[in-house]
């Protein structure tokens, strides 16, 4: 699965509204390999705007005792 950049998914975003182009037009033009990535992003951008397209990297800290609630849980 390829990885686009917020500044490409914004770029994108943003010829497609401003009506440059259509999805095969812009995935040509920007080397994407699906229409569907640009479908998704246009509609999360016209839903949540700009931070939605932004990748989420935040690795959650679990507690021991949450962890052992897992395990304990899938257990039985």
């Amino acid at each position: 699965m390829a990885k686009y950049s917020f500044e490409l998914k914004m770029k994108v975003v943003n010829e497609y509204l401003e009506g440059k182009g259509g999805y095969k037009y812009l995935c040509n033009l920007h080397g994407i390999k699906s229409l569907s990535n640009i479908e998704k992003w246009v509609q999360n951008y016209k839903a949540f705007g700009a931070e939605n397209l932004k990748r989420s990297r935040k690795n959650k800290i679990y507690s021991f005792e949450f962890k052992q609630n897992v395990v304990e849980l899938y257990l039985k």
